[in-house]
């Protein structure tokens, strides 16, 4: 099977062995069908359906450089800066039918990023990672998988090095070697749709140094493996999944979708040869990280693009039904939130286009422009969200519950004193007001709000970047030769 639908990958979900997942103080028997988990898995579906889809079917599929295969985009090697761009236009759709974070794009990116490097450390090391990491390709191509990318780890003193820490194992390691493999410990934290994933892709988190040999590790492990414990990341409103009653779905503000992150605890996991990719290369560390965190920062100007999308739709929206969408100070509002938007777009849209080959085959993002463009997610999401509640008024989270709406007799109070305009009723009013709470503050600020900040690496982490590669000598000599200073 290359192309899973929807319904097939969640059918190949109930076919893993059990997980151990732990959410509100329970252990959960069937994470598939749990109310607050299942919405997280209707977005990962949604990347499976789409890809069938007549009118998405382009950018949400390629062509296998491998067998030459129809792929799901999410499994592929980026072969030209056409494909780079697909995937920032892929990532723009489904922001904008989910509303929320849909999970496969730190896999995604980790593909590429370990191909690349496994390439690198064959040609200076001779070893065979490059070629075992083919073969890994190959079995997620055959079987669609939803892969998790592993790099943050919890890090403990971060004053410290992983092997200066106190516990090991806020950092993943190895405490075991064989002929046969590795055994790893540690934990894995922030791990968006790591329930939902088939398989973990586990990289060094930071760039290491010899004394750091044991937490050098690169990996594959499936969802399943015995050792793998989840603990399930809570979540503003997450309860509110939990209302069974008639009109439960409004208080939720997007009943459909979810995102999800855990902390991912790995107990003595057995990872075999044939699934190691780096054990113990420190010098690699840097470029893999780096070359990871250019493609994810990349993806930042889709996923979020596409949930700005949305955010711009619900300032409209509820302005006709508030009656003041005609009102000039409104326009302006959503001509501004439009601009910061579209930038970011444009932000991912340049990295792609600036991508240049690799050694190994595939696509990289233009480094720089990857790290401009996330280090402006950091900022526009929170002014777009700020004008929308801004333009939605206080009522978004003052707002009574949708069960009130379900007595006839406290119905009739509601109706009357929150009506707006006549552009809608008062119950698509409140769904609206509820969609804007979800969207900047409850479940989807995660995938929003909090993922433009800190994923792929905090605001300092690109500047960090931008600074190493912004060759200010270079500028410097511009200035002196227009200026006839002698260098």
């Amino acid at each position: 099977m290359t192309l899973m639908n929807g319904s097939e990958y969640i059918d190949s979900l109930r076919k893993r062995g059990p997980l151990n997942v732990f959410l509100l103080g329970e252990k959960i028997e069937n994470p598939v069908d749990h109310p607050i988990i299942r919405a997280s898995i209707n977005s990962v579906a949604l990347t499976y359906d789409l890809a069938h889809d007549d009118a998405h079917r382009e950018i949400m599929t390629a062509e296998s450089v491998i067998t030459g295969n129809t792929i799901n985009r999410f499994c592929h090697l980026h072969q030209s800066t056409e494909d780079l761009q697909n995937k920032v236009k892929m990532q723009r759709v489904l922001g904008q039918k989910s509303g929320t974070c849909f999970q496969r794009c730190v896999g995604m990116d980790a593909l590429n990023a370990v191909f690349l490097t496994t390439y690198e450390i064959d040609e200076i090391h001779g070893t065979d990672y490059h070629q075992r990491f083919l073969e890994y390709i190959k079995l997620t191509e055959k079987h669609d998988w939803t892969i998790d990318g592993c790099m943050t780890d919890p890090k403990g003193d971060r004053g410290k090095r992983p092997s200066e820490q106190q516990d090991p194992d806020v950092y993943v390691h190895v405490v075991k070697r064989s002929d046969e493999g590795v055994v790893i410990r540690g934990a894995k934290a922030h791990q968006t749709g790591a329930v939902n994933s088939h398989e973990h892709l586990i990289m060094p988190t930071l760039a290491m140094r010899n004394e750091d040999k044991d937490f050098t590790i690169c990996c594959a492990v499936p969802a399943d493996a015995k050792g793998i414990t989840y603990y399930y990341g809570r979540q503003s409103c997450d309860l509110r999944r939990l209302d069974e009653s008639a009109m439960g779905d409004i208080d939720c503000g997007n009943p459909a979708y979810g995102g999800q992150e855990c902390l991912v605890v790995f107990d003595d996991v057995f990872v075999p040869h044939e699934r190691i990719f780096m054990n113990g290369e420190t010098e690699f560390c840097g470029r893999l990280v780096d070359t990871f965190a250019a493609y994810h920062r990349q993806s930042y100007g889709g996923c979020k693009v596409g949930v700005g999308d949305v955010l711009i739709g619900a300032a409209a929206t509820i302005a006709e039904y508030n009656g003041v969408a005609g009102a000039s100070h409104i326009r302006d509002k959503l001509t501004e939130m439009t601009h910061l938007n579209e930038t970011l777009y444009s932000c991912g849209i340049a990295c792609s286009a600036a991508g240049n080959k690799t050694a190994a085959g595939n696509y990289l993002v233009d480094i720089l422009l990857a790290n401009i463009c996330k280090q402006n997610v950091t900022r526009f999401p929170y002014e777009i969200s700020r004008l929308l509640q801004d333009i939605a008024g206080g009522l978004f989270v003052t707002c009574p519950s949708a069960k009130e709406m379900e007595n006839p007799e406290t119905r009739k109070v509601i109706e009357k004193y929150l009506s707006g305009s006549d552009a809608g009723t008062t119950e698509e009013r409140i769904k609206m007001l509820r969609l804007i709470e979800n969207l900047t503050m409850g479940r989807a600020a995660v995938g929003y709000l909090t993922e433009s900040m800190h994923g792929a690496g905090s605001p300092q982490a690109q500047r960090i970047m931008i600074n190493r590669l912004s060759d200010i000598d270079e500028k410097k000599k511009l200035a002196k030769k227009l200026a006839r200073i002698p260098e």
